[in-house]
């Protein structure tokens, strides 16, 4: 099992290296799905950040299941970091250099952190929003929660661990930075 996931993270990384070395004018970010948003959306959205945030890292390594968690990173670590049509991302601990961080870089997705694959893997957790039931909101994050890409947001919630120790936050609150 421990060889499969290591083996897993060796294909994740290769394949970031090889979307980060492609030299494509085109930006590969994925648009918005075209579904209509019918949910009230402002109803996530956090008037004042949270002062008792904690990094991507910190939080992987501290919380437990169910802990209620208040977290702060960067939306990215994949060429495609939203869940199409849901409220649901990727966020990366703010430690890690996009590549639009380093000077000279021309990677048209930077947002997938593939300059900083090795440091990856332990410093990216998924963000779920659900509604008053638990559910999945079926909603796309970029046009309900007006973010995008390399965003860095403070996200309140409940931590979810797998079977693996991954971590998913099933938020309830986001604060995006300006």
């Amino acid at each position: 099992m421990k060889r499969c996931f290591v083996l897993g993270i060796g294909v994740v990384a290769l394949l970031n290296l090889v979307a980060c070395s492609q030299q494509d004018s085109t930006p590969m970010a994925s648009a918005p799905a075209s579904t209509p948003v019918n949910v009230d959306g402002t109803k996530y959205i956090l008037s004042e950040e949270p002062t008792n945030a904690a990094d991507v890292i910190q939080v992987r390594k501290e919380a437990k299941d169910s802990d209620d968690v208040v977290i702060v990173g960067r939306i990215g670590g994949s060429e495609n970091p939203w869940i199409d049509g849901r409220a649901a991302f990727s966020i990366v601990d703010g430690s890690i250099k996009a590549c639009t961080d380093i000077p000279g870089d021309t990677c048209q997705t930077p947002w997938d952190y593939c300059c900083e694959t090795p440091k990856l893997p332990m410093g990216i957790a998924l963000v779920k929003f659900v509604d008053d039931d638990g559910n999945l909101v079926k909603a796309d994050a970029r046009e309900l929660l007006n973010v995008k890409e390399l965003s860095t947001v403070v996200v309140k919630g409940k931590a979810k661990r797998d079977e693996a120790g991954n971590l998913t936050v099933l938020a309830s609150g986001i604060y995006v930075q300006k």
